[in-house]
């Protein structure tokens, strides 16, 4: 089955980032992500499948519980993807704000952009 730019929004935010196991994340990221896919974050760009594994296990191990929630739903026109997201502790207000927007190709995400639109000032 090929996912919708939208569909690959959601599995992106939900079963990637705000996946504990790592096995499992790693099937998500291997089932919905071209090998080569380029990942583009404020600070730096992950390039192919196996710097994307180590970036988001880092993710999840900075912020253990804390969470992805969507920011509304996902949207999709042809060949991109866009889901907002917010980000902070499980049950408590986000700390984060952002929106993830991807190219997809074939039913995979092969460039994501991850922009961050609010987040605490150091």
């Amino acid at each position: 089955m090929t996912r919708s730019p939208a569909d690959l929004m959601r599995v992106n935010l939900l079963e990637v980032f705000n996946e504990p196991d790592p096995v499992r994340r790693a099937a998500v990221i291997a089932e919905n992500y071209a090998e080569d896919v380029v990942w583009h974050e404020p600070d730096r760009v992950n390039h192919g499948r196996t710097e994307f594994v180590r970036r988001a296990a880092e993710l999840l191990a900075e912020t253990p519980d804390w969470a992805f929630r969507p920011a509304g739903p996902a949207s999709g026109l042809d060949d991109i993807g866009h889901l907002g997201f917010e980000f902070g502790p499980v049950g408590r207000p986000p700390v984060v704000t952002g929106m993830d927007i991807a190219r997809t190709d074939n039913g995979v995400i092969v460039e994501l952009y991850t922009i961050v639109t609010e987040a605490p000032q150091p």
